[in-house]
């Protein structure tokens, strides 16, 4: 009896807080989904109207354009890179533990403060440096650039994020027996095969993991894009979160960006599915 009140005293607070704060307010906006309301004044219900509505909207379908592309390209880079790090930091070298809380320092800094000042770097340091090296490329700021600007975007959301996928691979790799890497060396197998056959197989859970994570947090990028461009040049880095947040808080479309909202919700759990689904498989496979 005294367990279960301790359990009732501290889960019935915390599921109150989580429902008030979490649960109705996406109550709320799948219900306004389905009217005319503008965030503020009298509403009527229009059905699917603004469900209909988002998918002839090619400023929507620009949004998800980039998104999709920008979390594509950064998860694969985050991955790869990531890996490649939890595997230098996972060999026998100096300072180890050191070195594991350097590469940690980005992720806990606000991700607003580090827009800041790459967008500093960006804009003011590395021009400068082009001038004085005499490289046109970069004597630019690429942020300006509706073509490039989306390439400081990735830059900083790897920078911040590879730290947080590279303590999750090396808690694979402490799992790993140095037994089974000496027995393949006795058989002859080099640094690739051990990797392939050894490494890779033995951290799929691992991957899977940090592949949906990545994913996932990178579909719902907004704060780098409010810290470095604010979704420019014009709308050329845009994202679904900012296209949201921007329609639904500032433009008077509560309504219709609650659709798009619960639209967006619902691609997001179809892809994270289908990832797990894929990299499941593929781990049965070993």
């Amino acid at each position: 009896m005294k367990k279960s009140k301790v359990y009732l005293a501290i889960t019935i607070p915390a599921f109150v807080f989580f429902f008030i704060f979490h649960t109705y307010p996406a109550l709320q906006g799948i219900f306004y989904s389905f009217t005319d309301w503008k965030g503020y004044g009298d509403w009527n219900f229009v059905g699917l109207k603004n469900y209909l509505n988002v998918f002839k909207d090619d400023r929507a379908g620009d949004a998800y354009l980039f998104t999709f592309e920008f979390a594509v390209i950064t998860t694969i880079l985050v991955n790869t890179i990531s890996l490649l790090v939890a595997m230098g930091l996972n060999s026998k070298i100096k300072f180890q533990k050191t070195l594991r809380a350097v590469y940690f320092l980005p992720y806990i800094l606000s991700i607003l403060i580090i827009g800041f000042i790459f967008n500093f770097i960006f804009a003011h340091l590395l021009p400068q440096l082009g001038e004085s090296l005499g490289w046109d490329w970069l004597a630019k700021n690429i942020l300006g650039d509706p073509d490039l600007a989306w390439l400081g975007i990735v830059v900083v959301a790897v920078w911040q994020s590879v730290s947080f996928s590279t303590i999750l691979y090396l808690a694979g790799l402490v799992t790993i027996s140095e037994d089974m890497y000496e027995a393949a060396s006795i058989d002859g197998a080099g640094m690739w095969r051990k990797f392939w056959s050894i490494t890779f197989p033995l951290i799929a859970p691992f991957f899977t993991i940090n592949m949906v994570l990545s994913m996932k947090g990178f579909l719902q990028v907004f704060d780098q894009i409010i810290a470095l461009t604010g979704g420019g040049p014009g709308r050329s880095t845009e994202s679904i979160s900012l296209l949201i947040y921007r329609g639904g808080f500032e433009g008077g479309d509560f309504a219709y960006q609650s659709a798009n909202a619960v639209i967006y919700f619902i691609v997001i759990v179809a892809v994270s599915i289908f990832q797990l689904r894929i990299l499941n498989k593929r781990e049965a496979k070993y």
